[in-house]
């Protein structure tokens, strides 16, 4: 098969396959500007000096200080998992109609080899179109954005550019690693002239193993502090890997947990359902728990940063409020130190991110909940036909989502709770001799009055516990929840049109 004909049938198809390519391209165009981003901040060249030598050109203390690079780089990566999560959902958007004209090339004389091919060149070349997009945006941006204020200092890193290979390895990479995942998709499918044959997947029931990973997290978080006291002043660098690694689990642990929680939701309804949509919902979710894994994966993952930031807040806010006692004891005015209004602008930050994370993973939500009505189109169009009403059939899709997102979200909230907390542990102020001023603040912020008021006092040692950020946490919470209820309302537009008595003779 020629190049050329092979790049005309992948990028053949109905309105169906166009919006795949859409939202192929557009998922595409996200990572690349992530990456690019974290490029950017790691193209950023560190001044002559010392280690802690700071780059004075930028307003933001993320860019200006060297060691705050990689993990702002680090987080700007992050942004691109729920992008690519979107990517792969997009992936499954008309899946049956491709499979049906996948089987027609089949007929024609195709090769299983090629068939795979134009797969893999149909996501490839969406995704190189949203790659190039991207860093058209990203290069168009950089000059927009290139505003320095009136103290000459830079909001964004607008001066320096990432490398050339660092720049073809997002460009580039990405479209590879697109039409290998779909390759990898297409692992378990084999398109025969007849038809498309899924080999079986997992058939058994899911077990509750994934609670092992989130123990295992939860036991590196609370280790990771005696650990760092333990090996104080000897590389603790494998600390933050078996940390890193924790997390990793600990996520993972969600995220195929919820495959568990809808088996056990479905059969719980089935036990106990009182109508036809509770039987619907039971039905579907017993019969492919997995599935509430792959759609709630990316939103899963933000609410568990999303609470583990709130944990992280709540400590740092102690820290303020410690601090301003201390300089109130001490005769000392004004504002805290800039360390501890950083971090927590840092968490802001973090935050802002997590939004912009469960934003896109409902979205992601949204093209899976509107692929699982079209290709169910028929059914339910037969079920509308039997005399079922289209409400009972949205109520059953409305189950069928909550009865495991709810459980999971709670879940997601409570780790990543406890990862914040134990992780930070508590807070411990006094054990030292501080100097405590009895006048007014202008008598003790005056050197020449002060020494007259100044008196050393033995503080306490006190353990101080973070307060629990109940508010932070249920927004976090319930946003995600909100966001799937909007999804959900959305989804039920295509409702009405894909249960039309013509569906029934679709093809």
């Amino acid at each position: 098969m020629r190049p050329g004909t092979s790049a005309r049938l992948a990028l053949a198809g109905n309105r169906t396959d166009a919006a795949r390519v859409v939202l192929t391209a557009l998922s595409a165009t996200l990572a690349a500007l992530a990456g690019l981003a974290a490029m950017t901040v790691l193209a950023i060249e560190k001044p002559p000096g010392h280690d802690w030598e700071q780059s004075q050109q930028y307003a933001n203390a993320l860019l200006r200080e060297p060691g705050l690079r990689g993990g702002t780089a680090f987080a700007l990566l992050l942004l691109a998992v729920p992008v690519l999560a979107l990517a792969g959902q997009s992936a499954r958007l008309g899946a049956p109609a491709r499979d049906r004209r996948l089987a027609a090339l089949r007929l024609a004389g195709a090769t299983p080899g090629q068939v795979t091919r134009v797969a893999m060149l149909e996501t490839g070349l969406a995704a190189l179109v949203g790659t190039l997009v991207g860093l058209a945006v990203y290069l168009g941006a950089r000059e927009l954005l290139h505003r320095p204020d009136a103290h000459g200092q830079l909001a964004l890193p607008t001066d320096v550019l990432p490398s050339v290979p660092a720049i073809a390895a997002v460009t580039l990479g990405l479209p590879v690693l697109a039409a290998a995942g779909t390759a990898l998709l297409l692992r378990r499918v084999t398109t025969t002239p007849l038809g498309v044959f899924r080999r079986a997947g997992r058939t058994r029931s899911p077990r509750p193993w994934p609670a092992l990973l989130i123990g295992g997290g939860l036991l590196g978080a609370a280790l990771a502090e005696p650990l760092r006291k333990a090996f104080e002043g000897v590389g603790t660098d494998w600390i933050a890997i078996v940390f890193t690694l924790g997390l990793f689990g600990v996520v993972t642990g969600v995220v195929l947990g919820t495959g568990w929680l809808s088996y056990a939701a479905g059969r719980l309804l089935h036990r106990l359902a009182r109508g036809p949509a509770t039987l619907l919902a039971a039905r579907r979710l017993t019969d492919d728990p997995w599935s509430s894994s792959r759609t709630f994966a990316a939103l899963l993952a933000s609410v568990l940063i999303g609470a583990g930031a709130a944990g992280f807040r709540a400590y740092f806010q102690l820290m303020q409020r410690i601090e301003r006692e201390e300089n109130q004891a001490a005769g000392f005015g004004g504002p805290v130190s800039d360390d501890r209004s950083f971090y927590l602008n840092t968490m802001d930050l973090i935050d802002l991110a997590v939004l912009v994370a469960v934003a896109i993973a409902t979205a992601g939500l949204l093209v899976t909940l509107v692929e699982g009505i079209v290709s169910r189109r028929r059914a339910y169009a037969a079920l509308v036909a039997t005399g079922v009403p289209r409400a009972t059939i949205g109520t059953s899709i409305l189950i069928q989502v909550l009865a495991p997102v709810v459980p999971a979200v709670l879940l997601a909230v409570g780790v990543g709770y406890a990862i914040g907390r134990l992780f930070t542990g508590d807070v411990v102020s006094g054990g030292y001799t501080q100097e405590v001023c009895r006048a007014a603040v202008e008598l003790c912020q005056d050197p020449a009055t002060r020494p007259y008021h100044v008196e050393f006092v033995a503080l306490e040692r006190v353990m101080r516990t973070p307060d629990v950020p109940l508010e932070q946490l249920a927004l976090v919470g319930g946003g995600a929840l909100l966001a799937v209820l909007v999804t959900v309302g959305l989804g039920m537009l295509f409702l009405r049109a894909n249960t039309a008595m013509e569906e029934l003779r679709a093809t």
